[in-house]
């Protein structure tokens, strides 16, 4: 399938465009602005505007997240067939468009079905963003490439909150608004800037036989016994990650170490952790392998677990949010390098995915799960989390290196796009 003529061009002229690595910079952003903006105030606007009971109000998040779970092992990749910039542009409009008509829904069936719209759009976002990184950069740039994609997500975490409650002060159906302009500005963005990144070179035997495969190409992870190998402990460490962001309002709230609006505050500094670190470690760490950050980084989770034993206090709290925020830091950027190299040219997105998936399940899984855990008894996500923990990213970090002595990870190719 031929990437479409009209989309592939973008409407500036060249001396009039960003390079595509700072378009999906901007994507990052844009993105992270809209669920920053989107997750404090869904919750207030489903009961105080849309009128919907409190018990479906969490049904309506999980139809959220299954959208985008059931989605992206089947679409998430699907840039590898189409194209970066074609799927870029639906995405965006389709997100976009997706909020702005939230804004308008009333009842549940409505709103849930709306939602599951947006996340089956939403699905190869993320993917196909980081693909264009991929396609993009030099293999020994990487590494840095996706820690500024991280910084940059996360300012629209920092952003978006204040953004939104800017936007509530005029009613909770603006927030939506919000969002949803803020997705079609990526659109006209992408427009206007982005080129197709992806190469094709290949003979049309290949492309035959490619276009035979349909749908089993952009299903990676349950034909790539490595690439699955590394996605079972990445989830288990992302599932036991989410613990903490859906645990600690209450645990702190019950130890009455914090009010509300500081536990507010405490996650606004876990995401400036996360902007003020992630450039001078991924730069710091730019020459170690992969093994000892993976190893450290799992310390440094059961770390932040072990300060959330103790009696919880301000001291307490912000410690393990530092620790676990500097976790991320070194764990985050590494996961799709990995991917990335041991990827195939032509399925690219498709791998990428599979990283979208994971983080998709953690969306899903963890909050279940944790406050299963916390509800019989409150340290028992903390005293499970500790061992598992740690022993996950030391299993992650030796799955990545027996396929590097096995020469399962090669040096991804990449080009030099502008």
């Amino acid at each position: 399938m031929k990437t479409l003529t009209f989309l592939a061009t973008p409407v500036l002229s060249p001396k009039y465009r960003i390079k595509p690595g700072a378009v999906a910079m901007c994507l990052y952003f844009l993105a992270g602005l809209a669920d920053g903006a989107l997750m404090p105030f869904f919750a207030l606007w489903a009961q105080h505007e849309a009128h919907i009971p409190l018990r479906f109000i969490g049904l309506l998040l999980a139809c959220y997240a299954g959208g985008e779970l059931i989605a992206t092992p089947l679409l998430g990749g699907i840039a590898d067939r189409l194209g970066r910039r074609p799927v870029l542009l639906l995405s965006t409009l389709g997100v976009g468009g997706g909020f702005l008509l939230l804004a308008h829904l009333h009842g549940v069936w409505a709103i849930a079905l709306c939602l599951i719209g947006i996340g089956i759009f939403e699905c190869a976002l993320h993917p196909t963003i980081a693909t264009v990184i991929a396609d993009t950069a030099p293999a020994d740039q990487l590494r840095m490439r996706y820690a500024s994609a991280r910084i940059a997500s996360s300012l629209g975490h920092i952003v978006g909150p204040a953004l939104g409650a800017a936007l509530a002060l005029m009613s909770l159906n603006t927030v939506f608004t919000g969002c949803g302009l803020s997705l079609l500005c990526a659109s006209i963005l992408i427009v206007g800037t982005l080129p197709e990144t992806q190469l094709r070179e290949k003979s049309p035997d290949v492309q035959e036989d490619e276009d035979e495969e349909g749908l089993s190409a952009l299903l990676p992870a349950f034909r790539d016994p490595r690439l699955a190998a590394m996605l079972v402990w990445f989830a288990i460490i992302e599932i036991m990650g989410s613990w903490p962001e859906v645990i600690t309002p209450l645990y702190a709230h019950g130890a009455h170490a914090l009010t509300a609006s500081g536990v507010g505050l405490l996650f606004t500094y876990a995401a400036a952790v996360v902007v003020i670190l992630q450039w001078p470690v991924a730069k710091w760490s730019g020459k170690i392998a992969a093994f000892p950050l993976l190893i450290g980084a799992g310390a440094t989770v059961a770390g932040g677990f072990g300060l959330l034993l103790l009696h919880a206090n301000v001291f307490t709290l912000y410690a393990s949010v530092t620790l676990l925020s500097l976790a991320q830091v070194l764990f985050g950027p590494l996961m799709p390098v990995a991917v990335n190299a041991l990827a195939p040219p032509a399925a690219r997105a498709a791998y990428m995915a599979a990283i979208s998936t994971v983080n998709d399940v953690k969306d899903t899984a963890g909050p279940a799960s944790g406050m299963y855990l916390y509800g019989l008894s409150a340290r028992l996500p903390w005293l499970l989390g500790m061992p598992i923990a740690f022993l996950a990213a030391l299993a992650l970090a030796m799955t990545i290196k027996r396929s590097e002595r096995a020469g399962g990870i090669a040096d991804p190719q990449a080009s030099e796009l502008t």
